[in-house]
């Protein structure tokens, strides 16, 4: 079986996603596993499929998995929460709806800022914090040349769907897309559930692609605006997984949590970049799972 055939499997397993009520409207999640729960908040140009992809990445099975397409991506719409403070109240109204009391969080780049406004504006239901690659402070990098392309391709789905599914047929040309270092690139393809992994997440990018974009604008906007968080006040176990070398958000990001939120661990990936999830992903999966007391898979 191709790897495009793997990642296309991983996503027809996936859990459907619902339309789950909340007050400040309707928002759509995918709910899956069972175990303790977690919360996955995905990165820009997600949903509630990247979240899922997020989990099964860095955690594995034994848990559930709640994972919301975030405000202005996918069925959520922007008005929902448009700033992390109002996405932080509407993921404890989700836990409300679910019946769920309290969930460890893991959040990956852009949805760093919406986790570290939950663990302070609820820390009783905050579990433990793991941030991966995430945006924690004001980013100064623009939106690149290829997501004007993507916004640009938004206007024929159907042209989307066909360029990505040709990158993922050829896993190599879709590697080389995102990771620069080729050793990391060949530990990823040597690693078939990594790669399928991978491969899944390029092709969720193209379905319902301009029902993402709204999110990640937002997303950048707010971060490029942000004034900060107060680190300091953060009061749950947190564990900072950074890859060195990231070129979309500064390593510094990673080392000012460790810094300032009390007892923050901090997983220094040498030589990793954004995508370390990935091209790491035996090593962050250990980590994480020990982190969140789950026995090693």
């Amino acid at each position: 079986m191709s790897i495009q055939d793997d990642a296309r499997a991983l996503l027809a397993r996936a859990a459907r996603p619902c339309g789950i009520k909340t007050r400040a409207g309707a928002v759509e999640c995918a709910v899956d596993g069972a175990g303790p729960a977690v919360l996955a908040l995905h990165g820009g140009a997600g949903g509630c499929d990247q979240g899922l992809l997020l989990a099964a990445s860095a955690i594995g099975e034994g848990v559930r998995v709640v994972a919301p397409s975030r405000p202005g991506y996918l069925g959520t719409p922007l008005a929902a929460g448009p700033s992390p403070a109002k996405q932080a109240d509407l993921y404890a109204d989700i836990l409300d709806r679910l019946g769920i009391d309290d969930a460890a969080v893991i959040a990956v780049s852009g949805g760093g800022p919406s986790a570290l406004e939950f663990a302070l504006r609820h820390p009783g239901r905050c579990r433990r914090l793991v941030l991966v690659s995430a945006c924690t402070r004001r980013l100064e990098l623009e939106l690149p040349f290829r997501f004007h392309v993507m916004k640009l391709l938004a206007r024929w789905p159907a042209l989307a769907r066909v360029l990505m599914s040709g990158i993922v047929r050829d896993p190599v040309r879709a590697a080389r897309r995102s990771i620069a270092d080729p050793q990391a690139r060949a530990a990823l393809l040597a690693d078939p559930v990594a790669s399928s992994l991978f491969g899944a997440l390029q092709l969720t990018i193209a379905d319902r692609l301009a029902q993402r974009i709204p999110g990640t604008e937002n997303d950048h906007r707010r971060c490029h605006e942000a004034d900060g968080w107060p680190l300091e006040r953060i009061a749950v176990p947190t564990l900072a997984i950074h890859g060195t070398t990231d070129r979309i958000v500064d390593f510094d990001h990673a080392q000012g949590v460790a810094a300032r939120v009390p007892g923050a661990e901090l997983m220094a990936i040498e030589g990793g970049e954004h995508v370390c999830l990935f091209t790491h992903r035996r090593a962050i999966r250990t980590r994480v799972r020990a982190f969140l007391a789950l026995p090693q898979a």
